[in-house]
């Protein structure tokens, strides 16, 4: 009997006799559109992983919170040396891993060292390069010291990437994590859920939730059919095709928000022919970035022209570095050596901006002369081609990580743009501190990528999420990569 048959017939039956009221529910199913490759956010790059384990299970010195400021976390307390590269943490204390092992400053030590070690498989290791020291003071405080400035530093610790993590458990943490964080883990059924349930002996705050179960649903229908039969009490970020289902409906909560993800039509600048600038130039000029916002977000999308968040203090908007101009394309592509164009493949993760983004992008390259053959890859094949191995030649991704445009320094990412100049500039960046400065360094930044046209920028994803209106303590934006259950609870 299917469970929506099986409630409808406990419902009926209910009805008929007097049942004693019943507690306040505490625990939530949540729909997720992709599965985690692993469960250790040290070790991968997926934002999915983020979603499940993020500030849930795992815990950095700091935490970000809704507003992408910066809180206490596992460190309540630091102070700064005056030349700015010396920082000093005290640590939570009663603090202990789900296995009942007790956190204390030489596991922030292994932490860190075992990012910068030789063997690191972090995502942004980069990020840490800079810790020059770790020294356990004491055990409940540490000391880091930095070879340079990092004017991103404390936001820096409270990534995902960050997160402390015990020598006994930490190999073990792929696929069964043990944080410190208010849920412990329970169980990973591949293809299917995760499960979290709330550790009793948590330091902070005991959340609301008792249990969370991630659900995993790709296909934006068999989301919808979840929701209205009450399968899942919610999804962060929901299909916009299909938000009119549930706006105006009582029993709904539609929150519409901002996320770091700026949405970009990654080219291989490695490869012939992207490696040349006429052809980038080209392909700017060819995208209609307002088509293509209009058709895969149903108009929540916001324009960008450049690796930056429209919602940033340091933004500039230069969406009209190459407008929307095919003869323009067209003399670039003859330019180039290429008056006929050229073919090439567009490989396609598995998220619904991505596939309606390349077929529309798809059809105004035509226009210009370049025939893209699409190919849709499942998430972890999009993983190993084209982010670890570089095989391919376009993609259609959002980059969700906040202030990420240091990615573009780095020749070895999976873009491979390297520009001498633009490493020097993000150097400078990384290391200014003075707020004024940066915001110059940031606009400069900003404008070589734009006129370098590294990749196709087409918009900022915007976070549509869908809950039970008896929900509450949703984050409506996303300022970094997670789905934060601490604050979520039930009204009634």
């Amino acid at each position: 009997m299917h469970a929506w048959v099986k409630a409808s017939w406990l419902a009926a039956a209910l009805a008929t006799c007097a049942v004693p009221a019943v507690a306040q529910q505490t625990d939530i199913r949540i729909g997720v559109a992709l599965e985690p490759p692993i469960l250790d956010p040290t070790a991968g790059a997926a934002e999915a992983i983020d979603i499940v384990v993020y500030q849930n299970v795992f815990e950095g010195l700091t935490r970000v919170d809704q507003n992408g400021a910066v809180q206490p976390g596992l460190a309540t307390d630091w102070t700064i040396s005056e030349d700015g590269l010396t920082y000093t943490f005290t640590l939570a204390e009663g603090v202990t891993f789900h296995d009942g092992s007790s956190f204390d400053a030489e596991d922030v030590k292994f932490t860190f060292e075992r990012i910068l070690g030789p063997d690191s498989v972090n995502a942004h290791k980069e990020f840490y390069e800079p810790i020059e020291s770790v020294t356990v003071i004491d055990p409940l405080t540490v000391e880091l010291k930095l070879s340079r400035q990092i004017g991103n530093f404390l936001f820096d610790l409270g990534r995902g990437d960050a997160v402390i993590v015990a020598p006994e458990s930490a190999d073990n943490n792929a696929n069964e994590p043990i944080g410190t964080g208010p849920f412990a883990f329970v169980q990973w059924d591949r293809g299917s859920r995760v499960i979290l349930e709330r550790y009793q002996p948590y330091w902070g705050e005991a959340p609301a939730l008792s249990r969370a179960t991630y659900l995993f649903i790709a296909d934006t229908g068999a989301m919808t059919s979840a929701l209205l039969a009450g399968d899942i009490d919610g999804t962060n970020n929901f299909g916009q095709e299909a938000l009119a289902v549930f706006e105006g409906n009582p029993q709904f909560t539609v929150l519409v928000g901002s996320t770091e993800g700026e949405t970009i039509l990654a080219t291989n600048n490695q490869k012939a022919p992207f490696n040349d600038l006429k052809v980038r130039q080209a392909m700017a000029h060819a995208l209609d970035r307002q088509a293509i916002i209009e058709g895969a977000t149903y108009g929540y999308g916001t324009p960008i022209g450049s690796h930056f968040a429209p919602h940033n203090p340091y933004y500039v908007d230069l969406t009209g570095t190459y407008p929307h101009d095919p003869e323009a394309a067209r003399a670039l592509l003859a330019e180039a050596g290429y008056p006929d164009g050229f073919s090439a493949t567009l490989k396609l993760p598995p998220l619904a901006y991505a596939r309606l983004s390349g077929q529309i992008i798809a059809s105004q390259f035509a226009e210009v002369g370049i025939q893209l053959e699409l190919i849709n890859v499942e998430f972890a094949q999009w993983l190993e081609d084209v982010y670890s191995n570089k095989d391919y030649d376009l993609t259609i991704i959002s980059h969700v990580e906040p202030f990420d445009v240091g990615n573009y320094a780095n020749p070895d990412y999976y873009f491979g743009y390297d520009n001498p100049e633009f490493q020097a500039l993000i150097d400078e960046l990384n290391g200014t501190t003075d707020d004024a400065q940066r915001r110059e360094l940031a606009v400069e930044v900003q404008e070589m990528l734009a006129r370098d046209a590294v990749n196709g920028w087409l918009f900022q994803l915007p976070q549509t999420g869908v809950w039970n209106s008896k929900l509450a303590g949703m984050w409506p934006n996303s300022p970094i990569e997670g789905l934060v259950l601490r604050d979520i609870h039930w009204t009634e």
